[in-house]
């Protein structure tokens, strides 16, 4: 067995610490991105990453204005802090921790102290840099949540059409981003009947478009919920990560981390999302609920693949596992799913 990364990210990783050297003497300074956390009174998983950032300022109007009128590849320019020392602090308890070669934080604490609801941890960096990262502890009897897709389940990108999908996350501005109808409606009243559920974004999207996202979120009127989002870019055994893999290893993640709970997966038939859904109620099914899917217009599916829709899945279940419905978008899914999750 090789022991030994794959060259690309060997490659990868000695450039990355190179540039670092040469911006930290030019004056760039640590900057700490902290993303939503989630868990339960017992374990907490804190999600965070450590980039470098230039010595420039905006005022609170222009820097407002910026972000709106933002291109997208303006999300994917940072630079990593590499095996960086940092520390989360939550109460009077401190742990210390490390980021790994691509300058992220994922670690799990357990008797963290922090009851039921939501709440903000400190991450503190070396040089004395420091941020807060919103965290909900869910409670450990709650039995239903929400997993959801992002791309073409809530917000319409048009993915996975190579062109297609490089003008709408480098080129087009985030204001100009439309949300599924309905989705955010869908998600508020199932959570009005569920207080206290989770919900978790689980997508193949970069991890450096999480603010434009969480923007996305906010301004669309989806409830706050964690994102599992995935580093693009070299991978110790390759040279790019598999976005079907991703998805597996967080499902399976979540029922172990919450596994109390029975997701609604959401996603949409534009990619793999029915099928790894429906391999997930096979293999796990006292973690599914149900599976809500969003039907794309054959214009969608065109562009997305090129060719029209062929309808069915390629896994092979039981269909008593789990439910699926269908809808083109999230009023549809709502009528349908209105008798299962009650």
């Amino acid at each position: 067995m090789k022991s030994r990364p794959f060259f690309a990210a060997r490659l990868e990783d000695r450039f990355n610490r190179f540039l670092e050297r040469i911006l930290v003497r030019m004056g760039w300074h640590e900057s700490i991105t902290a993303y939503t956390g989630f868990g339960t009174p017992r374990q907490l998983r804190i999600l965070a990453r450590m980039s470098l950032k230039p010595p420039q300022r905006l005022g609170i109007v222009q820097a407002a204005t910026e972000l709106m009128h933002r291109r997208g590849w303006r999300n994917f320019i940072s630079a990593t802090r590499v095996k960086s020392p940092a520390e989360i602090v939550i109460g009077d308890l401190s742990f210390p921790v490390v980021s790994d070669r691509g300058g992220y934080i994922d670690v799990r604490i357990r008797d963290h102290g922090l009851p039921v609801g939501w709440h903000e941890v400190e991450i503190r960096g070396g040089d004395g840099s420091s941020t807060i990262a919103p965290v909900q502890i869910i409670d450990e009897t709650e039995s239903f949540g929400i997993v959801s897709d992002i791309d073409d389940t809530i917000l319409s990108t048009w993915l996975p059409r190579p062109l297609v999908a490089a003008w709408n996350s480098f080129i087009l501005t985030e204001g100009a981003r439309q949300a599924v109808p309905g989705m955010a409606r869908l998600y508020q009243q199932l959570l009005a009947d569920h207080p206290g559920a989770p919900l978790i974004f689980v997508s193949t999207g970069a991890w450096n478009t999480y603010p434009m996202v969480t923007r996305f979120l906010k301004r669309h009127g989806f409830p706050p919920g964690a994102l599992l989002l995935t580093d693009w870019g070299p991978t110790n055994t390759g040279w790019f990560r598999s976005g079907a893999q991703h998805k597996r290893t967080c499902l399976r993640e979540l029922a172990r981390d919450l596994p109390n709970i029975r997701w609604l997966l959401v996603g949409d038939d534009g990619q793999h999302d029915p099928d790894l859904y429906a391999e997930f109620a096979t293999l796990q099914p006292e973690h599914v609920r149900a599976r809500a899917i969003r039907e794309l217009t054959p214009g969608e599916h065109a562009l997305a693949h090129g060719i029209l829709p062929s309808g069915g899945n390629t896994w092979e279940w039981t269909p008593d596992l789990a439910p699926e419905v269908r809808a083109p978008d999230g009023d549809g899914l709502a009528d349908k799913l209105r008798d299962i999750v009650d």
